[in-house]
């Protein structure tokens, strides 16, 4: 591996550093939401046999991998991200023996694997956890977690003014042993979700078996939730501005998250990985879910001998402009990609609205103009050299369920804050697969079988059925980006050089004569390359590139 270059600002050019190849350095990985993906029992919750039946679906798409949704045992107070025990199958998506049919079919597919691991919390009902509770304060099975006294009389106060990223306080008192009030302990979600204590070599020793489990059971890697948290500062001080650290989902309190040494976690995680790619010669990929405020700070993050990959969140959150998108773009490139490692591009996931209606408005069913532009972000996104993550749904462009009844909201950030606003019940409505009603496909077995969340009636629109069959879809978009990608050397890693554009274009050359452009305003604009489109996310005749749509051009053609 070897690092040299960066900008070069004179020409726009965009060098990454890193030269060698990597099967994870411009994979496209498919996020599986597993109770959303597909049932096989008909208890209206996806399971691991159902993404097993979904395989054969995910290589005609042209996917690299798929990332799959904790399916560890859970009371799923968070829906599986309060893991009650890190080395099994919760029941309720299958078991051990069905995750290795899993891990053998996706094999001969030639899919890799990821998993959804979660250092830092658990949940109540791990064992540990248990123990604690049981014990005295002060007690070695406290110390695997962050308990402390209350302030105030008898100490009914929380021990800091910390704000749980669902709403309400970071903390929650106990009930001693012999039924008296007790300590405190921290989480930092909900209190169904306690902190690790990072500082207590016993948990990173905990989950370095973790982490070996599955390896030996042949996952190619992890995406790690909270990437940035795990180490809390050793003094658990007040925040200095609690009503800014109370933003709910925002990971701002500095004093809980990005603390300095985490980065030796990752270090040993890398390790790890290595030495089981020295033996077989199959990388074992390392992505964070890495929520920090700067491009600069993120990059600290995949440094050589840190995690492989972080997800890049900020072209998710860019508004639809195109200096805000090249913006992003470039801080992306000139510092994540001059670590050595390569930009991990994302448009959504399971806690975010669906592009269609991000980029359209709030609606039902989106809008015209959020499909639009959604096609075209994809198109985008596609041709930016890195990797790219793509989650269950958009390669159909399902909208947003915005009208979900409260009686059928099941996110823990409803439950903790009463307010409908940020939940993520939306985008995690199971898929429909076929059929005109519901649960369009989505679950099999017992007649009138319902999924577990409500599925309106014009997802039948939306239906992979007929996805496939309409060549204009959005999965024949996805499909047709893919390969083109997997088949042009210019895609993937390598140069990427700004283009001279008119406002509200966005436009960029890649490689040798590959050029992505995107039109972000309504109206019409010359197209930068003469000719017919490669490809296109709309209607795109020679000579033009309409409104809200994005084109690929071999400019020697």
């Amino acid at each position: 591996m070897t690092a040299a270059a960066g900008t070069d600002r004179s020409t726009g050019v965009i060098q990454p550093t890193f030269t060698g190849r990597h099967w994870w350095r411009d994979a496209v990985i498919y996020q599986v939401y597993v109770r959303s993906f597909l049932d096989s029992t008909g208890d209206g919750i996806g399971d691991l046999a159902g993404v097993r039946a979904g395989l054969p679906y995910l290589r005609k798409l042209g996917v690299d991998g798929i990332w799959l949704s904790p399916f560890y045992p859970s009371p799923q107070h968070d829906h599986g991200y309060d893991v009650a025990a890190y080395q099994d199958v919760d029941p309720l998506f299958g078991d051990l023996a069905e995750f290795d049919l899993l891990m053998s079919a996706a094999r001969r597919l030639g899919i890799k694997v990821l998993l959804d691991i979660v250092p830092n919390h658990c949940s109540v009902e791990h064992h540990w956890f248990r123990d604690a509770l049981a014990a005295a304060p002060g007690s070695p099975e406290r110390a695997r977690f962050h308990f402390a006294a209350g302030r105030g009389p008898d100490g009914a106060e929380p021990p800091n003014n910390w704000h749980a990223m669902f709403g309400g306080s970071a903390w929650t008192r106990v009930t001693e042993p012999d039924g008296t009030p007790g300590e405190w302990y921290l989480h930092m979600f909900t209190p169904e979700q306690p902190d690790w204590n990072w500082r207590n070599p016993e948990v990173p020793a905990e989950f370095e078996g973790v982490l070996r489990f599955w390896l030996d059971r042949g996952v190619d890697g992890f995406r790690i939730d909270v990437a940035a948290g795990l180490y809390k500062h050793p003094d658990l001080p007040d925040s200095d501005d609690p009503d800014v650290d109370a933003r709910t989902r925002d990971s701002v309190n500095p004093l809980a998250w990005n603390q300095p040494e985490v980065h030796d976690v990752w270090r040993h995680w890398r390790t790890v990985c290595d030495e089981y790619a020295a033996r077989d010669g199959r990388e074992r990929l390392l992505v964070g879910e890495v929520s920090v405020p700067t491009a600069r700070e993120h990059a600290l993050y995949v440094r050589p001998d840190e995690l492989h990959q972080a997800f890049f969140f900020d072209l998710l959150g860019a508004p639809w402009d195109a200096d805000a998108f090249r913006k992003v773009i470039s801080e992306a490139m000139e510092d994540i990609a001059g670590t050595g490692s390569t930009v991990t591009w994302v448009l959504n996931n399971h806690d975010q609205v669906r592009t269609v209606t991000r980029y359209g408005g709030p609606s039902t069913e989106g809008s015209g103009l959020g499909a639009a532009r959604a096609r075209a972000a994809a198109l985008l996104m596609l041709a930016l050299p890195g990797a790219a993550y793509i989650y269950q749904g958009e390669e159909l462009g399902l909208p947003e369920v915005v009208d979900l009844p409260d009686d059928q909201i099941t996110d823990p950030i409803f439950r903790r804050t009463g307010s409908r606003a940020r939940i993520r019940d939306g985008c995690r409505v199971p898929l429909p697969w076929s059929g005109q009603a519901s649960p369009f496909g989505f679950t099999s077995g017992a007649a009138g079988a319902r999924p577990w969340l409500p599925q309106p009636d014009y997802f039948a629109e939306y239906a992979t059925d007929r996805a496939l069959a309409d060549t204009r879809s959005f999965w024949h978009l996805y499909r047709d980006g893919l390969q083109l990608r997997a088949a042009l050397p210019q895609l993937g890693e390598g140069v990427l050089r700004w283009l001279d554009r008119q406002p509200g274009v966005l436009a960029f050359e890649r490689g040798d004569g590959l050029v992505c452009a995107v039109n972000f305003s309504t109206a019409p604009v010359p197209a930068p390359v003469s000719g017919t489109p490669l490809l296109s996310s709309g209607p795109c005749p020679a000579g033009v590139l309409p409104g809200s749509t994005a084109a690929w051009w071999l400019s020697d053609q």
